[in-house]
């Protein structure tokens, strides 16, 4: 699994990071980080957080 994210549609809303925190974080200055290939078994975690994006900047791809 990849985790791809828009950042030019990302504005750092951080709904990502409560779904899947082992995943989506944000960093000091407030902006979105992320692991971009997690293990599977983060799976439903991740789609859970793509669902949330209020923006729908979170992509997978396998």
């Amino acid at each position: 699994m990849k985790v791809v994210v828009d950042m030019n549609k990302c504005q750092d809303h951080g709904q990502c990071v409560f779904a899947a925190p082992d995943v989506f974080h944000l960093d000091a200055d407030g902006h979105l980080g992320y692991v971009s290939d997690p293990d599977d078994a983060l799976r439903e975690d991740v789609e859970e957080a793509a669902d949330v994006c209020p923006l729908q900047a979170i992509r997978i791809e396998d």
